[in-house]
């Protein structure tokens, strides 16, 4: 569980309804099912025109990746690289084979098995260099539905209180009815407002940081690889994949 993630929005909302509250006001003014129903899905609807559906279907799992998320242990996987190192140097690539099973990481263990079959070390790269632009091309679209969706969910929001206010002018004869109307048909625009601003946006900008971090250790397992190839000494291997972590580390900061 992602508690920043969680806790973010559990901050927004009580934030936002604790000040509602505190005015006077009540959860039920802006409890209506049928602008719920116009946001979501005419926002849906906006992206399942601009996107693709293979598209659509693995924003819809990166979204669960927004609350759920189970980050790599960056330095047992800089530890095992080295150990492969190490043993490759006494033993051989070859002797790396019996190891493949402990490797969980299928990125690195596809660049170990590329290895051990005698693979150059430039096509070896030119293969896992590709899996890695293949993923970050789908990791780029994942974040833009949900840039889009941020974009669409404020107008679509207000064509819901267009059509709500459309329904309180057929009204005017009755004045409180009209006030009570037009109260209701701007909840479609806070709705439209705050699933941009307190999801669809702040998931985007989530999804990014994280792919970035994976891209940095995919590079970094890459580099790894290679270096064994090419026979390097376990203790330049290290402190060379180092410096992909430390970088990951200040981005993140």
């Amino acid at each position: 569980m992602d508690i920043a993630s969680v806790g973010g929005i559990v901050i927004a909302l009580v934030a936002i309804l604790g000040a509602m509250i505190m005015e006077g006001g009540n959860l039920g003014q802006i409890t209506q099912l049928t602008a719920a129903m116009i946001v979501l899905g005419g926002t849906i609807g906006a992206c399942a025109v601009q996107f693709p559906l293979n598209v659509l279907i693995a924003s819809a799992k990166g979204i669960v990746r927004v609350f759920l998320h189970k980050g790599t242990d960056e330095d047992a996987v800089l530890k095992q690289i080295v150990e492969f190192a190490n043993k490759a140097r006494k033993s051989g690539i070859v002797s790396l084979d019996a190891d493949l099973a402990t490797v969980k990481d299928p990125f690195l263990k596809q660049g170990l098995m590329l290895a051990v079959d005698g693979t150059e070390s430039s096509e070896v790269r030119k293969i896992m260099q590709l899996e890695i632009d293949n993923k970050s091309e789908m990791e780029e679209k994942i974040s833009a539905v949900l840039e889009s969706a941020g974009a669409f969910a404020p107008t679509v929001g207000i064509i819901g209180a267009v059509l709500g206010l459309i329904q309180v002018m057929q009204h005017l004869d009755n004045i409180d009815e009209v006030g009570k109307g037009i109260a209701v048909a701007f909840v479609a625009t806070i709705y439209g407002v705050s699933l941009a601003n307190l999801f669809c946006l702040p998931a985007a900008g989530k999804l990014k940081i994280r792919h970035k971090e994976h891209l940095m250790m995919q590079e970094m397992m890459l580099e790894g690889v290679i270096s064994i190839l090419e026979g390097l000494n376990p203790r330049m291997i290290e402190t060379k994949l180092r410096t992909y972590l430390a970088h990951g580390h200040a981005e993140a900061a």
